[in-house]
C-alpha cells in the first residue's frame, strides 16, 4: 500500500532532470534578468545620496556577547518584543552574524544547527524541514513566515522550500519557535514557527556586492543598494542570481537536477513621526529546475507587503499589515498551479490594568488556487477560493513583579473546510534570578485540511486509485512543555526544553478501492532539546546541541491503514551538533561545525556525520574573502528519500567575495 508522503504526492516536490539540450533559460528568466538590470539602474550613484550612517562594513556584523544573545529581543512568541531568555517557549535565534560566519547561501542551510529542527536536503533544490517530528517533502506541521508574511501553501499545508529565498545579507535574524505557536499565529503552527526577519532599510545603506563559485554552487552573486528619499526615509533595492549543479544518483552518476534562480526586490522604511513607522517591501523571482528526460520545472512569483505601526507607549502599540503573494509552478505533464493570496491583519497591544499586558488581533485571508490537472495527479475542483477569518487575544499577567508571569490566550478561526477552530494556550514563566528562567506551557493546536486531504485524486478509470476525503477533519495536537534557560556564568549559557505531544485525527490511508485519505491515526511524541554556548576565551566560542525524539503512531480500531505508521521512521531519534568560531589576529576568522543525524529507518538512510567549515580574511574593512566547505567528510551522502532511489548531496567547496562601499 503506498505511503502518501512518498507516493503520488511526492510529485508536488519532486523535480528531476532535463537533457542538456533542455537546460536553457525560459522567457521567465529573461524577464528576471531584466529585473536585475532594472534594479541596478534604479539605484542612484553613491555620491548622490546622503545617509544618516556610513556604509556598513563587514566588521559591523560583530559577534554578540553571550549576555547580549541571552537578552536578545524576539517578537514571534507573542507578537510583542520580549527577551529570549524570559519567554515561556523553546526559542532559538539565528543572528545575522551566525548567517555570515556559517557562510550559508540559502535559508534551509541556516536552520541546520538548531535543536529540535530537522533539515534534510532531498536533492539539488528540495528540502524536507520540520520541528519535533513528522518530516517529509510535504511536511505540514510547521508555519514559516518572512517578515510576518506566511509562505504556507493551502495545497498541502506546508512550504515549497525551493522558492523561499532572500538576500542573506539583508536578514536581521531568524526566530525559531519549537512547539505550538497557534495561540497567536493560528492553524498549522502545530510543531513550530519560523519567522525570517529582514533588516530595516536604514541599516543597509550604501552598496554591497557579493559573488562566488564552486564545484556544486556553479555561480552566485548579488547586488544591494541602500539610500534615502527624504527625512527619516530609507530604501534599498537588491538583485541576486545563482546557478546550482545537480545532485548525484546512488551510482555516482549525475542526477541532472541542476537549477537556476533570479530574484530581486526592495524595501522602504519611513518614520514620518516619532510614533509612526511605515514599511513597504516586495520581491519577484523566476527559477528553472531540470528534470530527467522531460522539460524543466518553471517556477515564478512575487509579493508586495505594506505595514503601518503606531507606538503609543512602551506597552501600547497598533499595527496594520497587508500583503499580496503570487506563486506559479509549472511541471510539464505532471502538475501546474497558480496561487494568489491576499492577507490583512490588525494587532493591538495595550495595558488595561496594572500587571496586565494584552495583545489582540483580527485577520482575513483569501487564497485563490488554480491547478492544472494531469494523468499523474489531480484536484477536484481544479479552481478553488478559500477564505479564512481569524481573531486572537492573549494576556500576560505579572503575578509577581519581575519573577512570575502567567500568559493565557486563544486563537479562534473560521475556515471553509471545518468552520470554527479554537486553539487556546497557557504559559507560565518563573524567573528566580535575572540569569534563570523556568517555564512551562500547555496548548492546543490544529492542522486544518489542505487541498490534498479533501480534493486530491489520482486520475484513471473509476474507481480511482487514490482520493481525498470531503469529510477530512482537522488534525489536533495537545502539547505540554517544560523548559529551563540560564546563564550560570558570563561565559556560559544553557537551554533545555522537554515536551510531550498527543496527536489525534492524523492522516491515514484507508484500504480501497479506492484508497481513501482519512483521520484514522493517533500518536504521541516526547523528547528533549538542549543547547549550551561557551565563550572559551575572548576569541573562541563553542556551541553544542543535542536532540532526542521519540515518535509513536497507532492505528485507530476503525482504521484499515497499514502504511502511514511508517512515518515513525522519517525523523531521526538522535541529533547532535558542535559549532566552533575562532576570531584570529590579522582579521582572519575560522568556523567549523560538525553535526550527527541518526538513521531514518523508514527512508533506509543510515546515520550520518557531516562537517562544514569556513575560512575568511578581511584585507580591508570593506572587503572579505572566504572559502566555505560543506559535507567535508564524504564525497557525497544521502539525507532523505528511499536509499535506492535517493539523491546524494556531493561535497561542496566554494569561494565567496563580499565588498561594501
Amino acid at each position: 500500500m503506498p505511503n502518501v508522503h512518498g507516493g503520488p504526492l511526492y510529485h508536488l516536490q519532486e523535480t528531476r532532470t532535463a537533457s542538456p539540450s533542455q537546460r536553457r533559460y525560459r522567457p521567465l528568466h529573461r524577464r528576471a534578468h531584466g529585473l536585475v538590470f532594472a534594479v541596478l539602474l534604479l539605484a542612484p550613484l553613491p555620491a548622490s545620496s546622503q545617509t544618516e550612517q556610513d556604509a556598513e562594513p563587514p566588521k559591523a556584523l560583530k559577534q554578540l556577547s553571550l549576555e547580549e544573545l541571552f537578552d536578545l529581543e524576539v517578537t514571534s512568541v507573542s507578537k510583542k518584543p520580549e527577551s529570549v531568555s524570559k519567554t515561556a517557549a523553546a526559542v532559538h535565534v539565528v543572528t545575522a552574524d551566525d548567517l555570515h560566519r556559517m557562510g550559508v547561501l540559502s535559508i534551509p542551510e541556516a536552520l541546520r544547527y538548531i535543536p529540535g529542527v530537522e533539515v534534510a536536503r532531498v536533492d539539488s533544490r528540495s528540502y524536507a524541514i520540520t520541528a519535533r517530528g513528522f518530516n517529509g517533502t510535504v511536511a505540514n506541521k510547521l508555519l514559516v513566515l518572512m517578515d510576518g508574511r506566511s509562505v504556507y501553501t493551502p495545497l498541502y499545508s506546508g512550504v515549497f522550500w525551493d522558492v523561499q529565498d532572500a538576500f542573506i545579507e539583508d536578514i536581521e535574524q531568524i526566530e525559531v519557535i519549537r512547539g505550538p505557536g497557534a495561540t497567536v499565529w493560528g492553524a498549522n503552527a502545530v510543531n513550530g514557527v519560523i519567522n525570517i526577519i529582514s533588516k530595516s532599510a536604514a541599516n543597509t545603506q550604501g552598496f554591497l556586492v557579493t559573488g562566488g563559485a564552486g564545484n556544486a554552487e556553479r555561480g552566485f552573486g548579488g547586488v544591494r543598494y541602500g539610500g534615502t528619499f527624504g527625512p527619516r526615509a530609507f530604501f534599498r533595492v537588491y538583485a541576486k542570481d545563482y546557478d546550482r549543479g545537480p545532485s548525484k544518483l546512488p551510482s555516482g552518476q549525475d542526477a541532472g537536477d541542476a537549477s537556476r534562480m533570479h530574484q530581486g526586490g526592495f524595501r522602504a522604511d519611513w518614520t514620518p513621526t516619532t510614533s509612526d513607522g511605515i514599511t513597504i517591501q516586495g520581491d519577484i523571482y523566476g527559477s528553472s529546475i531540470d528534470r530527467r528526460n522531460a522539460n524543466p520545472t518553471e517556477l515564478s512569483g512575487g509579493n508586495a507587503q505594506a505595514k503601518w505601526m503606531r507606538r503609543f507607549s512602551d506597552h501600547s502599540s497598533l499595527q496594520l499589515q497587508g500583503y499580496y503573494d503570487r506563486t506559479k509552478r509549472d511541471q510539464p505533464s505532471v502538475f501546474g498551479e497558480t496561487l494568489d493570496s491576499y492577507d490583512l491583519t490588525l494587532n493591538h497591544r495595550f495595558a488595561p490594568a496594572a500587571r496586565h499586558d494584552v495583545v489582540w488581533g483580527l485577520g482575513y485571508r483569501l487564497t485563490s488556487d488554480d491547478v492544472r490537472n494531469s494523468a499523474a495527479l489531480a484536484f477536484l475542483p481544479p479552481r478553488l477560493t478559500h477564505r479564512l477569518y481569524t481573531g486572537f487575544v492573549q494576556d500576560e499577567l505579572a503575578l509577581s513583579a519581575n519573577r512570575l508571569s502567567l500568559t493565557v490566550g486563544s486563537k479562534i478561526e473560521h475556515n471553509d473546510y471545518t468552520a470554527f477552530e479554537y486553539q487556546p494556550g497557557v504559559r507560565l514563566a518563573w524567573t528566580p534570578t535575572q540569569q534563570q528562567t523556568i517555564w512551562g506551557a500547555a496548548s492546543r493546536a490544529v492542522r486544518t485540511p489542505s487541498r490534498i486531504d479533501r480534493d486530491f485524486f489520482v486520475p484513471g478509470q473509476p474507481p480511482y486509485f487514490l482520493v481525498g476525503n470531503p469529510n477530512y477533519d482537522s488534525e489536533v495536537l495537545n502539547a505540554f512543555e517544560l523548559g529551563y534557560k540560564g546563564q550560570p556564568a558570563n561565559e556560559l549559557t544553557t537551554s533545555v526544553s522537554t515536551f510531550y505531544n498527543v496527536y489525534d485525527k492524523l492522516r491515514s490511508l484507508e484500504a480501497g478501492p479506492p484508497l481513501l485519505l482519512a483521520n484514522g491515526l493517533e500518536g504521541r511524541t516526547y523528547g528533549i532539546e538542549a543547547e549550551a554556548a561557551c565563550q572559551v576565551v575572548s576569541r573562541w566560542r563553542l556551541t553544542v546541541g543535542y536532540t532526542f525524539l521519540s515518535l509513536i503512531l497507532d492505528v485507530k480500531p476503525t482504521s484499515t491503514d497499514a502504511s502511514q505508521v511508517t512515518q515513525e521512521g522519517d525523523s531521526p531519534r538522535h541529533q547532535a551538533f558542535a559549532r566552533s568560531s575562532f576570531t584570529l589576529p590579522h582579521d582572519v576568522s575560522v568556523d567549523a561545525s560538525v553535526r550527527f543525524v541518526d538513521e531514518l529507518r523508514n527512508q533506509k538512510i543510515p546515520a550520518t556525520t557531516v562537517c562544514d567549515a569556513r575560512l575568511a580574511w578581511q584585507p580591508t574593512k570593506a572587503a572579505e574573502i572566504a572559502v566555505v566547505g560543506q559535507g567535508l567528510f564524504d564525497s557525497s551522502h544521502a539525507e532523505f528519500g528511499k536509499l535506492n532511489t535517493s539523491r546524494e548531496i556531493e561535497r561542496s567547496i566554494y569561494g565567496k567575495v563580499l565588498c561594501r562601499f
